[in-house]
């Protein structure tokens, strides 16, 4: 197996289908161009702005200069980090994204950007994934930072809305990056996106977490305020962000909880940055953000932020069971039955999975379910009556593995309409509310190939418009020049003719760089 397949192996089989083949033999001669011209003017300006362990964590990930890195020898050098790197398509979704970051695996989007957005671009490419995320691992108190940062992200609740937001910006970062994409399209585009965040009926929790991994893993500055340094990858892989962050029109705050309820935008360089003291700060800030979520706190508050996101999540019972589905009613006891828990009833729609550690128990079941709280035991099998803490009542007949028939309830004196047949759990308070399903695995399994969410291959046609619109003459001119830096020592009269044939082509100022550096070269 090849360094890269020993990485893929060990992923949970539901992340694997989002990992794509890194074609290196599909990047041009200006490809790597582009990645020469960036690695270089970040190389020089980096040097005393970026935090100390970036240059040396550019060769402990095997990231060089003269070419587009390969996976298979970034692998090889992350593993002995405890990391690893799988290709991806351009934007994933949120939680896949984080659950690899949690798992040690960084998402690498293979494509790499034009070389009219060389300086900055929103869509996620090689130069980003690899020479902004990559190196600054190599401090083992930041990689932890970010294992754990994912995994707070993957906990975190999002909405409904949140994903429209994605597919929005998924969209908008594919047109731009598009050489043939019209005025018109990228206006749809941003417009698309505009309706998309106005539609939010409020913060969501992974909104809040990816606006703290943004301010931090992305745009992240450190040391002292006044003379901080560049840690963030989006700032490690824009140039122009990498010049500008540092000046007086970027407002320097220290780093706080505040960043997660800033936002941001992906199409525009950053007003203000925060800087973190040092990377312990960041576990500080982390804490207490994590301290926020339903993830940690459970209770009402989980509810309520399961009920208000209108997407599947998943309930931690006090006896450990996991209950994942679709949080759509909730009913206030008499009073408190647990700590910060004053809910009765819980009901969830279908379909619902059980689990324990995160493991799915059974196959999910295509009937609805209520969550009662304030303690009590269901038979097995039979008739049942319960009074609960709660001032709950619940009579009707257990069939068995949790379903019930014939079920009736009373609350505060009213009867309550209850699904006749449905699966009934019973718990004494609730510990934790987290997104998505606890066994995202077997979810996947049953219910993967419905979720247009994640699917799409806009970035791939994007790719392949790029290259075709490259004219064949400029591109062979770009061959020529990598085959004369490969091949070392070309004579001067060939780069004449090559600075003669470019002088043709007079909107490829990069290519006129690449062939000024090996004149250079060839007269030191």
């Amino acid at each position: 197996m090849t360094p890269t397949e020993r990485t893929i192996a060990r992923l949970p089989a539901h992340l694997r289908r989002y990992v794509v083949t890194q074609d290196y033999a599909g990047y041009t001669p200006r490809d790597h161009a582009v990645w020469r011209h960036i690695l270089g003017k970040l190389r020089g300006h980096l040097g005393e702005r970026a935090h100390s362990v970036y240059m040396e964590g550019l060769e402990a990930t095997g990231i060089g200069r003269e070419s587009i890195p390969s996976l298979d020898e970034m692998n090889e050098r992350l593993a002995r980090l405890g990391w690893g790197a799988v290709g991806v398509r351009g934007f994933i979704p949120p939680e896949v994204f984080t659950e690899l970051q949690a798992l040690g695996v960084l998402a690498i989007a293979a494509d790499i950007r034009t070389h009219e957005h060389i300086e900055y671009t929103p869509a996620p490419d090689i130069v980003h994934e690899s020479a902004g995320h990559a190196p600054i691992i190599a401090n083992a108190r930041y990689a932890d930072y970010l294992k754990r940062c994912g995994k707070a992200g993957f906990k975190a609740i999002a909405t409904v809305e949140d994903q429209a937001v994605f597919e929005a910006i998924r969209n908008l970062s594919v047109v731009k990056e598009d050489p043939t994409a019209t005025e018109a399209e990228v206006a749809h585009a941003q417009a698309r996106l505009e309706a998309a965040a106005k539609s939010r009926r409020y913060t969501s929790e992974s909104t809040r977490a990816s606006r703290l991994y943004w301010w931090t893993a992305e745009y992240g500055l450190i040391g002292e305020l006044e003379r901080p340094r560049l840690y963030g990858a989006g700032l490690l892989s824009s140039i122009g962000e990498a010049q500008h962050c540092l000046t007086p029109a970027v407002k320097k705050l220290p780093l706080s909880l505040a960043c997660a309820d800033t936002e941001y935008d992906i199409t525009r360089m950053q007003p203000q940055l925060f800087v973190a003291r040092d990377f312990d700060h960041l576990f500080e800030v982390l804490a207490e953000f994590e301290a926020t979520l339903a993830w940690k706190r459970g209770g009402d508050h989980g509810l309520k932020e399961a009920l208000n996101a209108r997407t599947v999540n998943h309930l931690v019972l006090s006896d450990g069971r996991e209950v994942t589905g679709r949080v759509v009613e909730l009913l206030t006891g008499d009073g408190e039955v647990a700590p910060g828990l004053g809910t009765a009833l819980a009901r969830l729609e279908g379909p619902v999975m059980v689990s324990r550690g995160g493991k799915d128990g059974s196959k999910p079941r295509f009937m609805p379910a209520l969550v009662a709280f304030g303690g009590g035991e269901l038979p097995e099998r039979g008739a049942f009556e319960l009074s609960l803490k709660s001032g709950l009542r619940l009579q009707g007949f257990a069939v068995g593995g949790g379903e019930v028939v014939d079920l009736r309830g009373e609350l505060q004196g009213r009867a309550l309409p209850l699904p006749a047949v449905c699966e009934l759990f019973l718990s004494a308070g609730l510990p934790s509310v987290a997104g998505g399903p606890a066994d995202p695995g077997t979810w996947d399994r049953w219910f993967g190939e419905l979720n247009a969410f994640s699917e799409g291959d806009a970035e791939a046609k994007a790719r392949a418009k790029k290259a075709s619109a490259l004219p064949p003459a400029v591109a062979e001119l770009y061959r020529q020049v990598r085959t004369l830096r490969e091949q070392g020592n070309p004579s001067p009269s060939a780069l004449q003719q090559l600075a003669q044939a470019c002088a043709s082509h007079p909107d490829e100022w990069l290519l006129r760089a690449e062939v000024e550096e090996l004149q250079r070269l060839a007269r030191a």
